[in-house]
């Protein structure tokens, strides 16, 4: 089977979303400056069939974003709606064709049905953790990659109990002062520095996860 991935913008306090997040404001409070990087590169437009940006090393990075991806995990915040039992209208921040182009495994407590959307995307809700969601998510993606979308709380679970292979952190120099934080309470996990590429906007860090000797 595939990788085990997570890529992510962090700010240099360690911050991946602001404070404050709600449906009007999902990211947070000052949450969209860890994505400005993306937005300025010329692969991303290119993505979304528009002209200019960027041609350096960060579209280079951004270009890679969900290649070799077969199957991807988020959690409920990240797939948005609210918190408590399911608004069925709510359908994720996308609109009718997300970017995934694959299956997307959604934990949850609440349970509901899959929803598939235009494109490739199916929403799959699991409701009985971690564990279930990642074997459902290697079993649709087989050799290929599963991409841990976030947010923070699933990524931490992810590190946490040892599951994810590779982290590739995009750390952004601005300083949130609060909001969701990325590395808190995950053990002690051994990263190992694969590739650095950096330009004025945003250094890109992949860390190999070294799996301890048991």
């Amino acid at each position: 089977m595939g990788l085990v991935t997570c890529q992510i913008s962090i700010s240099l306090d360690g911050f991946v979303a602001g404070p404050n997040q709600s449906l009007e404001n999902p990211i947070g409070e000052g949450g969209m400056r860890l994505h400005d990087w993306v937005f300025a590169t010329a692969s991303w437009r290119r993505q979304h069939e528009e002209e200019g940006g960027d041609d350096g090393a960060d579209s280079e990075v951004a270009g890679e974003v969900g290649k070799g991806v077969g199957a991807y995990i988020m959690g409920r915040n990240m797939f948005g709606g609210g918190s408590g039992r399911w608004d069925h209208d709510w359908k994720g921040w996308w609109g009718d064709e997300p970017p995934y182009h694959a299956p997307v495994f959604v934990l949850t407590h609440h349970a509901r049905p899959p929803l598939t959307m235009q494109g490739g995307t199916t929403f799959t809700f699991v409701t009985d953790g971690v564990a279930t969601a990642l074997k459902q998510a290697q079993a649709a993606a087989g050799d290929r990659v599963v991409g841990i979308a976030g947010g923070a709380s699933t990524v931490r679970q992810f590190l946490a109990t040892g599951s994810l292979d590779e982290l590739y952190l995009h750390i952004v120099p601005i300083l949130l002062g609060s909001g969701e934080r990325l590395l808190d309470d995950v053990g002690d996990p051994v990263l190992e520095p694969v590739e650095v590429v950096a330009s004025p906007a945003v250094t890109h860090i992949k860390y190999r996860i070294v799996k301890r000797a048991s």
